[in-house]
Protein backbone atom coordinates (compact mmCIF):
# COMPACT_ATOMS: atom_id res chain seq x y z
CA UNK A 1 0.00 0.00 0.00
CA UNK A 2 0.89 3.52 -0.84
CA UNK A 3 1.40 5.99 2.57
CA UNK A 4 0.71 9.58 1.75
CA UNK A 5 2.29 11.29 4.55
CA UNK A 6 -0.03 14.63 5.33
CA UNK A 7 2.02 14.85 8.92
CA UNK A 8 2.61 18.62 9.86
CA UNK A 9 5.90 18.01 11.47
CA UNK A 10 7.70 15.93 11.57
CA UNK A 11 7.06 15.60 7.98
CA UNK A 12 7.92 14.05 4.55
CA UNK A 13 11.04 14.32 3.46
CA UNK A 14 12.20 14.05 -0.16
CA UNK A 15 12.86 10.28 -0.88
CA UNK A 16 16.68 10.81 -2.52
CA UNK A 17 17.21 12.52 0.73
CA UNK A 18 16.09 9.84 3.03
CA UNK A 19 18.13 7.98 1.17
CA UNK A 20 21.38 9.34 1.08
CA UNK A 21 20.94 10.17 4.74
CA UNK A 22 20.14 6.41 5.79
CA UNK A 23 23.64 5.81 3.46
CA UNK A 24 25.87 8.26 5.43
CA UNK A 25 24.24 6.70 8.95
CA UNK A 26 26.62 3.67 7.78
CA UNK A 27 29.85 5.37 6.07
CA UNK A 28 29.53 9.57 5.60
CA UNK A 29 31.40 10.54 2.40
CA UNK A 30 33.42 7.03 2.32
CA UNK A 31 35.50 7.94 5.30
CA UNK A 32 34.29 4.63 7.19
CA UNK A 33 32.79 6.69 9.69
CA UNK A 34 28.98 7.01 10.28
CA UNK A 35 27.21 10.92 10.33
CA UNK A 36 26.77 10.34 13.68
CA UNK A 37 30.45 9.18 15.02
CA UNK A 38 32.11 12.30 13.32
CA UNK A 39 33.71 15.22 14.91
CA UNK A 40 31.88 18.32 14.58
CA UNK A 41 34.98 20.06 13.91
CA UNK A 42 36.80 18.03 11.74
CA UNK A 43 36.76 19.25 8.11
CA UNK A 44 34.22 16.52 7.14
CA UNK A 45 31.49 18.41 9.14
CA UNK A 46 32.82 22.07 8.69
CA UNK A 47 32.24 21.22 5.17
CA UNK A 48 28.37 20.17 5.84
CA UNK A 49 27.90 23.28 7.84
CA UNK A 50 29.23 25.81 5.55
CA UNK A 51 26.98 24.13 2.52
CA UNK A 52 23.72 24.31 4.50
CA UNK A 53 24.65 28.38 5.57
CA UNK A 54 25.92 29.39 1.76
CA UNK A 55 22.54 27.51 0.62
CA UNK A 56 20.23 29.67 2.74
CA UNK A 57 22.40 32.40 1.70
CA UNK A 58 21.43 31.42 -1.96
CA UNK A 59 17.64 30.35 -1.49
CA UNK A 60 16.53 33.52 0.41
CA UNK A 61 19.59 35.85 -1.99
CA UNK A 62 20.63 37.48 1.74
CA UNK A 63 22.67 40.94 1.91
CA UNK A 64 26.18 40.70 4.12
CA UNK A 65 24.15 41.96 6.83
CA UNK A 66 22.06 39.01 7.80
CA UNK A 67 24.11 36.23 9.50
CA UNK A 68 22.80 32.33 9.15
CA UNK A 69 23.13 30.06 11.93
CA UNK A 70 22.08 26.87 12.63
CA UNK A 71 21.25 26.14 16.56
CA UNK A 72 19.65 23.49 18.56
CA UNK A 73 16.57 22.98 19.57
CA UNK A 74 12.56 23.78 17.71
CA UNK A 75 10.65 27.03 17.24
CA UNK A 76 9.60 26.98 20.71
CA UNK A 77 13.28 28.01 21.88
CA UNK A 78 13.05 30.83 19.69
CA UNK A 79 10.53 32.13 21.68
CA UNK A 80 12.69 32.63 24.46
CA UNK A 81 15.53 33.64 22.83
CA UNK A 82 14.49 36.34 20.37
CA UNK A 83 13.48 38.70 23.10
CA UNK A 84 16.33 37.74 25.51
CA UNK A 85 18.51 38.85 22.89
CA UNK A 86 16.53 41.87 21.56
CA UNK A 87 14.70 43.43 24.39
CA UNK A 88 15.88 45.68 26.83
CA UNK A 89 14.61 46.40 30.34
CA UNK A 90 11.99 48.99 29.74
CA UNK A 91 11.46 48.22 26.14
CA UNK A 92 8.06 46.88 24.48
CA UNK A 93 7.92 44.32 21.61
CA UNK A 94 4.81 44.45 19.22
CA UNK A 95 3.40 40.37 18.48
CA UNK A 96 0.68 39.42 15.82
CA UNK A 97 -1.36 37.04 17.41
CA UNK A 98 -3.16 35.09 14.50
CA UNK A 99 -2.91 31.79 16.31
CA UNK A 100 -1.49 29.23 19.03
CA UNK A 101 2.08 29.70 18.13
CA UNK A 102 2.07 33.85 17.60
CA UNK A 103 0.18 33.68 21.21
CA UNK A 104 3.27 31.34 23.05
CA UNK A 105 5.27 33.26 21.53
CA UNK A 106 3.95 36.51 22.82
CA UNK A 107 3.48 34.91 26.39
CA UNK A 108 7.59 33.85 26.27
CA UNK A 109 8.07 37.43 25.20
CA UNK A 110 6.72 38.86 28.48
CA UNK A 111 9.39 37.39 30.51
CA UNK A 112 11.66 40.01 29.53
CA UNK A 113 9.81 42.70 28.54
CA UNK A 114 6.78 44.07 27.74
CA UNK A 115 4.13 43.07 24.84
CA UNK A 116 2.05 44.82 22.81
CA UNK A 117 -0.15 43.10 20.71
CA UNK A 118 -0.43 44.47 17.27
CA UNK A 119 -3.08 41.93 16.07
CA UNK A 120 -5.24 39.60 17.64
CA UNK A 121 -7.79 37.39 15.85
CA UNK A 122 -8.48 34.79 18.80
CA UNK A 123 -12.07 36.87 18.14
CA UNK A 124 -12.49 34.72 15.36
CA UNK A 125 -11.14 31.82 16.14
CA UNK A 126 -7.76 32.65 14.22
CA UNK A 127 -9.71 32.09 11.24
CA UNK A 128 -8.31 35.10 9.23
CA UNK A 129 -5.07 37.31 9.02
CA UNK A 130 -5.18 41.06 10.39
CA UNK A 131 -2.63 43.48 9.08
CA UNK A 132 -1.47 45.65 12.34
CA UNK A 133 -2.09 49.51 12.41
CA UNK A 134 1.12 51.96 13.15
CA UNK A 135 2.89 51.06 15.66
CA UNK A 136 5.30 53.76 18.33
CA UNK A 137 8.34 54.53 16.90
CA UNK A 138 10.18 53.64 19.84
CA UNK A 139 8.73 49.62 19.77
CA UNK A 140 11.66 47.35 19.60
CA UNK A 141 10.02 45.03 17.07
CA UNK A 142 7.27 43.37 15.69
CA UNK A 143 6.91 39.67 15.88
CA UNK A 144 4.67 37.46 13.52
CA UNK A 145 4.23 33.83 12.83
CA UNK A 146 4.44 33.72 8.43
CA UNK A 147 2.24 30.31 8.22
CA UNK A 148 -0.16 29.32 10.79
CA UNK A 149 0.21 25.28 10.84
CA UNK A 150 -2.37 24.58 13.14
CA UNK A 151 -5.14 27.10 12.22
CA UNK A 152 -4.73 26.80 8.40
CA UNK A 153 -3.65 30.84 7.89
CA UNK A 154 -0.58 32.44 5.92
CA UNK A 155 0.66 35.90 5.54
CA UNK A 156 0.18 36.62 1.72
CA UNK A 157 1.41 39.79 2.51
CA UNK A 158 3.94 41.11 4.65
CA UNK A 159 3.54 44.53 6.98
CA UNK A 160 5.80 47.49 5.58
CA UNK A 161 6.78 49.01 8.66
CA UNK A 162 9.96 50.99 10.18
CA UNK A 163 9.90 48.94 13.19
CA UNK A 164 11.84 45.60 12.92
CA UNK A 165 11.04 42.34 11.73
CA UNK A 166 10.88 38.99 13.11
CA UNK A 167 8.88 36.12 11.48
CA UNK A 168 8.62 32.52 12.61
CA UNK A 169 8.73 30.95 9.34
CA UNK A 170 8.78 27.41 11.03
CA UNK A 171 6.24 26.32 8.95
CA UNK A 172 6.29 27.57 5.36
CA UNK A 173 9.90 28.41 4.90
CA UNK A 174 11.73 28.19 1.65
CA UNK A 175 8.12 27.31 0.07
CA UNK A 176 8.25 30.77 -1.74
CA UNK A 177 10.19 33.52 -3.13
CA UNK A 178 9.52 36.88 -1.12
CA UNK A 179 12.09 39.47 -0.26
CA UNK A 180 13.96 37.57 2.80
CA UNK A 181 16.06 40.53 3.37
CA UNK A 182 13.39 42.59 5.01
CA UNK A 183 13.37 40.52 8.19
CA UNK A 184 15.78 41.72 10.50
CA UNK A 185 15.43 37.92 12.17
CA UNK A 186 13.75 34.52 10.75
CA UNK A 187 13.80 31.63 12.61
CA UNK A 188 12.39 28.15 11.81
CA UNK A 189 12.42 24.33 12.98
CA UNK A 190 13.67 22.70 10.66
CA UNK A 191 10.97 19.29 10.49
CA UNK A 192 8.53 20.82 8.15
CA UNK A 193 10.21 22.07 4.80
CA UNK A 194 13.85 21.87 5.84
CA UNK A 195 15.16 18.71 7.19
CA UNK A 196 14.78 16.50 10.51
CA UNK A 197 13.81 18.12 13.96
CA UNK A 198 16.03 19.09 16.26
CA UNK A 199 17.94 22.06 14.89
CA UNK A 200 16.74 25.72 13.93
CA UNK A 201 17.08 28.12 11.40
CA UNK A 202 18.30 31.47 12.37
CA UNK A 203 18.68 34.25 10.00
CA UNK A 204 19.69 37.52 11.54
CA UNK A 205 20.89 41.20 10.79
CA UNK A 206 23.86 41.70 12.66
CA UNK A 207 22.79 45.68 13.17
CA UNK A 208 20.00 44.00 15.20
CA UNK A 209 22.00 42.61 17.55
CA UNK A 210 24.14 45.99 18.56
CA UNK A 211 21.02 46.99 20.65
CA UNK A 212 21.05 44.86 23.40
CA UNK A 213 22.84 46.37 25.97
CA UNK A 214 22.73 43.47 28.82
CA UNK A 215 25.16 40.55 28.82
CA UNK A 216 23.41 36.99 28.50
CA UNK A 217 24.56 33.24 28.81
CA UNK A 218 26.95 32.32 26.26
CA UNK A 219 24.15 29.62 24.85
CA UNK A 220 21.67 31.92 24.49
CA UNK A 221 23.76 34.67 22.38
CA UNK A 222 23.12 34.94 18.78
CA UNK A 223 26.60 36.87 18.71
CA UNK A 224 28.54 34.35 20.57
CA UNK A 225 27.45 32.10 17.65
CA UNK A 226 28.01 33.72 14.83
CA UNK A 227 31.23 34.15 15.82
CA UNK A 228 31.71 30.33 16.50
CA UNK A 229 29.93 30.24 13.08
CA UNK A 230 27.76 28.00 14.45
CA UNK A 231 30.11 25.93 16.62
CA UNK A 232 29.97 27.16 20.13
CA UNK A 233 29.12 23.87 21.22
CA UNK A 234 28.22 20.64 19.40
CA UNK A 235 25.80 20.95 16.96
CA UNK A 236 22.60 18.76 16.02
CA UNK A 237 25.07 16.91 13.42
CA UNK A 238 22.80 14.61 12.09
CA UNK A 239 19.87 17.69 11.73
CA UNK A 240 22.01 19.76 10.22
CA UNK A 241 23.45 16.91 7.58
CA UNK A 242 19.39 16.15 6.62
CA UNK A 243 18.99 20.01 6.30
CA UNK A 244 21.73 20.39 4.29
CA UNK A 245 20.62 17.59 1.72
CA UNK A 246 17.03 18.87 1.69
CA UNK A 247 18.42 22.30 0.76
CA UNK A 248 20.59 21.05 -2.19
CA UNK A 249 17.22 19.30 -3.35
CA UNK A 250 15.18 22.15 -3.24
CA UNK A 251 18.14 24.00 -5.11
CA UNK A 252 17.93 21.38 -7.75
CA UNK A 253 14.61 20.73 -8.15
CA UNK A 254 14.69 24.40 -9.11
CA UNK A 255 14.58 26.58 -5.66
CA UNK A 256 12.33 28.68 -4.34
CA UNK A 257 10.16 29.67 -7.67
CA UNK A 258 9.61 26.12 -8.40
CA UNK A 259 8.54 24.95 -4.77
CA UNK A 260 6.07 28.02 -4.84
CA UNK A 261 4.73 26.49 -7.97
CA UNK A 262 4.37 23.60 -6.97
CA UNK A 263 2.53 24.29 -3.72
CA UNK A 264 0.15 26.56 -5.94
CA UNK A 265 -0.37 23.29 -7.68
CA UNK A 266 -1.21 21.42 -4.74
CA UNK A 267 -2.85 23.90 -2.48
CA UNK A 268 -5.29 24.83 -5.40
CA UNK A 269 -6.51 21.47 -6.44
CA UNK A 270 -7.37 20.92 -2.69
CA UNK A 271 -9.23 24.07 -1.79
CA UNK A 272 -11.15 23.50 -5.25
CA UNK A 273 -12.50 20.16 -4.12
CA UNK A 274 -13.19 21.82 -0.98
CA UNK A 275 -15.31 24.42 -2.26
CA UNK A 276 -17.03 21.77 -4.68
CA UNK A 277 -17.98 19.41 -1.66
CA UNK A 278 -20.87 20.16 0.57
CA UNK A 279 -20.00 17.20 2.89
CA UNK A 280 -16.41 19.24 3.29
CA UNK A 281 -16.08 23.06 4.80
CA UNK A 282 -13.86 25.59 5.78
CA UNK A 283 -13.79 28.42 8.02
CA UNK A 284 -10.47 30.14 6.58
CA UNK A 285 -11.32 33.28 4.85
CA UNK A 286 -10.27 32.42 1.29
CA UNK A 287 -7.70 35.38 1.15
CA UNK A 288 -5.99 33.83 4.09
CA UNK A 289 -5.62 30.75 2.90
CA UNK A 290 -2.23 28.58 4.06
CA UNK A 291 -0.49 26.88 0.96
CA UNK A 292 0.97 25.01 3.84
CA UNK A 293 -1.93 23.26 6.13
CA UNK A 294 -5.38 23.08 4.90
CA UNK A 295 -7.72 23.03 8.29
CA UNK A 296 -11.49 22.19 7.20
CA UNK A 297 -14.41 20.52 8.67
CA UNK A 298 -16.70 17.44 8.06
CA UNK A 299 -20.64 19.72 7.44
CA UNK A 300 -22.02 16.31 9.24
CA UNK A 301 -19.44 15.98 11.94
CA UNK A 302 -20.90 12.44 13.34
CA UNK A 303 -19.20 11.26 9.78
CA UNK A 304 -15.76 11.79 10.57
CA UNK A 305 -14.66 9.06 12.17
CA UNK A 306 -15.85 6.82 9.35
CA UNK A 307 -13.69 9.11 7.18
CA UNK A 308 -10.53 8.82 9.35
CA UNK A 309 -11.04 4.91 9.11
CA UNK A 310 -11.24 5.21 5.43
CA UNK A 311 -8.20 7.06 5.39
CA UNK A 312 -6.37 5.14 7.33
CA UNK A 313 -7.69 2.21 5.37
CA UNK A 314 -6.26 4.31 2.19
CA UNK A 315 -3.13 4.56 3.99
CA UNK A 316 -3.26 8.68 4.73
CA UNK A 317 -1.61 9.49 7.37
CA UNK A 318 -1.45 12.53 9.63
CA UNK A 319 -5.21 13.80 8.51
CA UNK A 320 -6.46 14.93 12.07
CA UNK A 321 -6.42 18.23 12.80
CA UNK A 322 -4.08 19.87 15.66
CA UNK A 323 -5.97 18.78 19.25
CA UNK A 324 -7.16 21.98 20.69
CA UNK A 325 -9.13 22.89 16.78
CA UNK A 326 -10.31 19.19 15.94
CA UNK A 327 -11.41 18.76 11.95
CA UNK A 328 -9.39 17.66 9.21
CA UNK A 329 -5.69 19.33 8.20
CA UNK A 330 -3.47 18.52 5.44
CA UNK A 331 0.25 19.23 5.32
CA UNK A 332 1.27 19.95 1.98
CA UNK A 333 4.79 20.89 2.71
CA UNK A 334 7.66 20.77 -0.64
CA UNK A 335 8.33 17.06 -0.38
CA UNK A 336 4.77 15.92 -0.77
CA UNK A 337 4.00 15.06 -3.90
CA UNK A 338 0.85 16.06 -6.34
CA UNK A 339 -0.33 12.70 -6.68
CA UNK A 340 -0.90 12.32 -3.04
CA UNK A 341 -3.32 15.36 -3.12
CA UNK A 342 -4.68 13.71 -6.28
CA UNK A 343 -5.27 10.92 -4.07
CA UNK A 344 -6.98 12.29 -1.37
CA UNK A 345 -9.03 14.26 -3.27
CA UNK A 346 -10.13 11.47 -5.16
CA UNK A 347 -10.94 9.74 -1.52
CA UNK A 348 -12.99 12.62 -0.21
CA UNK A 349 -15.43 12.84 -3.63
CA UNK A 350 -15.51 8.87 -3.01
CA UNK A 351 -16.66 9.18 0.59
CA UNK A 352 -18.92 12.26 -0.39
CA UNK A 353 -20.77 9.86 -3.01
CA UNK A 354 -21.72 7.56 -0.44
CA UNK A 355 -22.40 9.44 2.09
CA UNK A 356 -23.14 13.05 0.85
Amino acid sequence: MIIHNFNSGPSILPGSVLEEAAAAIHSFNKTGLSILEIGHRTSHFIEVMEEARDSVRKLMDLPATHEVLFLHGGATTQFMQVPMNLLNPGDTAAYCVNGIWGSKAAKEASFFGKVLYATNTSDSQHTSIRQPGELPAETAYLHLTSNNTVEGTQWHHFPETKIPLIADMSSDVFSRPMNYAQFDLIYAGAQKNMGAAGVNLIVVNKDLLARKKDSLPAIMDYRQHIAAGSLMNTPPVFAVYVSMLTLRWIIEQGGLYEMELRSKEKSDLLYSTIDKNPLFVTKVEKKDRSRMNAVFFMAKPDLEPAFFELCKKEGMVGVKGYRTVGGIRVSMYNALPLTSIRAFCDLMNYFSEKNG
